[in-house]
């Protein structure tokens, strides 16, 4: 019972969140930033502990898996294409994704980050089910990665068309590869203002970035720890 009250209540309350958004379209009220802040005041008031909410929320957090999958419709849909730019999207998204790493990296020494966040930092710019398996891999904090992959999706997702127009990019192939590297999930979302094709190529730089990330996350991150100390 507990588990069904828990999913609606989150479920409700992202619906709160985007219509929000959707009145008030300031980055603030973003429903990937809002809805936890709604949720952590919930749980506060009801003295819910975060492992409790954690565990009954369990069945949402097992849908990311399938809605990753699915994202593979659209990539059939224009497979042709697909095929034309797939040189273009490996390279691309292998440097795009070591850019990630590095700059993550970077940042986090430039702002003294201790060892758990700064491991947990390094996976943030693919999408969350696969950002939380490489954080595990590595010895990071899934549930902190989360947060570094959602403040990445939305603010790449609110930078990244002003990049796009400011570079005069017109390409939906670039656009797509772009955003879904950039912000995944939430550039996918706003690659779909683009149209089809740069949602599909938004995707597929997501499944690539995800899929290099995972490589690195057993070869280049340890490598990188170890060398840190």
């Amino acid at each position: 019972m507990m588990i069904i009250v828990v999913v609606c209540m989150t479920i409700a309350l992202y619906a709160i969140a985007k219509i929000g958004y959707k009145k008030l379209p300031l980055p603030i009220f973003h429903p990937l930033l809002l809805s936890p802040i709604l949720i952590i005041a919930v749980i506060i008031i009801f003295h819910v502990s975060a492992n409790q909410y954690l565990i009954q929320a369990q069945p949402l957090t097992h849908m990311l898996g399938p809605a990753t999958v699915a994202f593979a419709i659209p990539i059939y849909k224009h497979l042709a294409v697909v095929k034309k730019y797939i040189g273009i999207i490996v390279t691309s998204i292998t440097i795009g994704s070591l850019v990630a790493i590095f700059s993550s990296l970077l940042l986090a020494l430039m702002v003294h980050l201790n060892n758990n966040f700064l491991v947990s930092v390094l996976p943030r710019s693919v999408t969350t089910p696969i950002a939380m398996e490489v954080s595990k891999d590595i010895g990071g904090i899934p549930t902190l990665t989360t947060v570094f992959v959602i403040l990445t999706g939305i603010i790449g997702g609110i930078i990244g068309p002003s990049v796009i127009n400011g570079l005069s990019i017109k390409s939906p192939v670039a656009k797509g590869l772009a955003l879904g590297m950039s912000a995944h999930g939430v550039g996918t979302n706003k690659a779909m203002e683009y149209g089809e094709q740069a949602a599909t190529f938004s995707t597929l730089a997501m499944i690539f970035a995800a899929s290099i990330t995972m490589v690195w996350g057993k070869v280049l991150i340890p490598f990188i720890i170890t060398y840190l100390g």
